[in-house]
């Protein structure tokens, strides 16, 4: 009771003495610093686990690699099915259906669920990331921070925005590409009032990083070899073949996804995901967790650290087999990610989308070196803009991709190749994929959040919430002089829907239909409801149709009034004058 008087005498002292703007501005760089502590926690834990395991002869012998991701996915199958007691949610995914349809909901249990389950799969050899996961925890953090403060759920939409920058600018030590992140993926507009919270939650996560890990890069490389145009065509090369593996990448992820579907039981799923992470791991080590190590080796030029100790040792002299085993990764590495997914494992699809696109880059740069052509081109360059165009390929996030290359390198001598492939990238894949893992199943629910301000709104909105049902039924059988006494005569409606004794439509009567003879008393008790009765002009379908098909429906009706029915049970009418209102205040809100 004392905690809820002093908050209160401090909600009253903040509403006195703090402006709106400078509290947002206060909040954001609280939700950086709380993000930035999040993802230090998460890799740390991530490391603890991996330094554990690679004492003594776990990482000698590759036959290992068979049991330990099947142990760390029971693990988080253990602590799902009795601690958390929820199936494990993709963590951009739901956060963008909290924004669009839970007001910026999202359980404060999400807080620190994900910093358990996420590295115990990457510590145990699940090829998954961990942003996504740091993501999931600040946006719990922020959601929860906006419900103790009663903000509007804009302002909840802008500080989990802010999360997700706080996140990326602490793993990736990038603030700048971490502000855009957050501008392409939750769909903000990039204004001064959006642009200065994500600023300061960027720059107080970037800190929390520094304190806790120092200032050393993720990525230790400098541009050595420069851009020069002769490269072009090699880039544009580069650009194609990220677009081809982005499309490859995002139908893999739904077709295993799919497949996995089949197993009923959480058990089989992780045996048989368990195993066949651990068979591609004996393969291809490098599969191994999220990968970080494997694209530093790939940027310092050691292609042999980058691929380990594998069963092809003895072939590693030849180049092309190299580039076989390389390309592999390329191949293998969605599979592994997915297969970790589906399993019942916990991570984030970014950092694999870098690991990816990494092998690619290298791929290429060395099939282009060795052809005996006499090309020459920077393998440590195509392994760095390989993962720009897989970025922007996958996540159709073109601008995070080149500002994360740009600030990762620590300048802009690559800025040029890095838009040649991105933009050759981006354009290939969106034009074959509209949407992406993130966003393709929230478009198919209609809850996608887009720059697209009319489809924004119409997402915002609740069907729920404009339905009336104040509406006089009828039933089919009713004669005429029952209709006139108990409809007509109560009812302030022009309009009365026909409800038969199971609940279920059967049409509509409108009065102009009985105005003429309504008054003619020899047809009471000859005439019935069902003589009288129409059907409507269109039915709207609660939890089926989305704001924007319940618009088109009016639009192509031209009605004013259409009836709702949820599996053909009468609910109520949306009239479209309340419709719009409802549009008009949620516009206003979205935008004020």
């Amino acid at each position: 009771m004392k905690q809820n008087y002093y908050f209160k005498k401090f909600l009253i002292w903040k509403y006195k003495n703090i402006s709106a703007k400078t509290f947002i501005l206060i909040l954001s760089a609280m939700v950086g610093l709380l993000a930035g502590l999040a993802a230090v926690f998460i890799k740390n834990i991530t490391y603890a686990i991996e330094a554990t395991l690679e004492e003594g002869i776990v990482f000698s012998k590759n036959q290992l690699y068979f049991i330990l991701p099947v142990i760390g996915l029971f693990l988080v199958f253990l602590l799902v099915k009795f601690v958390i007691k929820k199936p494990i949610e993709h963590a951009i995914p739901s956060i963008l259906y909290s924004l669009s349809k839970r007001n910026g909901f999202i359980n404060s249990t999400k807080i620190y669920y994900p910093l358990i389950t996420a590295p115990l799969t990457v510590g145990f050899g699940g090829s998954v990331g961990l942003l996504g996961p740091a993501v999931a925890s600040g946006a719990a953090l922020s959601s929860t921070l906006g419900r103790l403060f009663h903000l509007k759920g804009k302002t909840k939409m802008l500080l989990i925005a802010c999360a997700s920058a706080g996140a990326i600018s602490s793993i990736f030590q990038s603030p700048i590409a971490a502000i855009i992140f957050a501008v392409e993926v939750f769909s903000l507009d990039l204004t001064f009032a959006s642009l200065l919270p994500l600023l300061l939650a960027s720059i107080s996560s970037i800190i929390t990083s520094y304190f806790f890990l120092g200032d050393t890069v993720l990525f230790d490389f400098l541009v050595a070899d420069r851009f020069e145009i002769k490269d072009t065509l090699f880039y544009v090369l580069l650009g194609v073949a990220t677009a081809f593996a982005s499309i490859y990448f995002t139908k893999m992820y739904f077709g295993i996804m799919q497949f996995f579907q089949r197993f009923k039981s959480p058990i089989k799923k992780l045996l048989v995901g368990g195993l066949a992470i651990g068979g591609m791991l004996y393969f291809i080590p490098p599969l191994y967790g999220e990968g970080f190590g494997f694209i530093n080796s790939l940027l310092e030029g050691d292609h042999l650290k980058a691929l380990g100790e594998t069963p092809f040792d003895n072939y590693k002299e030849n180049i092309w087999v190299v580039i076989a085993l390389l390309f592999g990764i390329t191949i293998f590495k969605a599979v592994a990610m997915t297969t970790t997914f589906a399993a019942g494992g916990a991570g984030g699809i970014f950092i694999p989308t870098l690991v990816m696109g990494s092998a690619l880059g290298n791929v290429v740069a060395k099939i282009i070196n060795n052809l005996g052509l006499g090309f020459n081109v920077s393998e440590a360059n195509f392994t760095l803009i390989g993962m720009a165009g897989l970025v922007a390929g996958v996540l159709h996030a073109p601008l995070t991709s080149i500002f994360l290359i740009a600030e990762i390198t620590g300048g802009y001598q690559l800025f040029v190749p890095l838009m040649i492939t991105v933009a050759i990238s981006f354009i290939i894949t969106k034009n074959a994929l509209e949407h992406t893992i993130y966003t393709r199943e929230l478009a198919e629910q209609g809850a996608l959040l887009t720059h697209d301000k009319d489809q924004t709104v119409l997402t915002l909105m609740n069907l729920k919430s404009v339905i009336e049902d104040n509406f006089i039924s009828l039933h089919p059988e009713m004669k005429l002089r029952e209709m006139l006494h108990n409809g007509v005569a109560k009812s302030a409606r022009n309009l009365f829907p026909v409800v038969d004794e199971d609940g279920y439509l059967e049409g509509i009567v409108l009065l102009d239909d009985i105005r003429e003879f309504m008054f003619d008393t020899s047809l009471y008790d000859t005439t019935f409801v069902k003589e009288v009765m129409q059907n409507p002009p269109a039915l709207i379908h609660q939890g089926k149709d989305s704001m924007k098909e319940v618009m088109r429906k009016f639009q192509d009706s031209g009605a004013w009034n259409l009836p709702v029915v949820k599996d053909n049970l009468y609910v109520g009418f949306v009239s479209k004058s309340k419709l719009l209102t409802a549009y008009r205040r949620k516009l206003i809100d979205f935008t004020g």
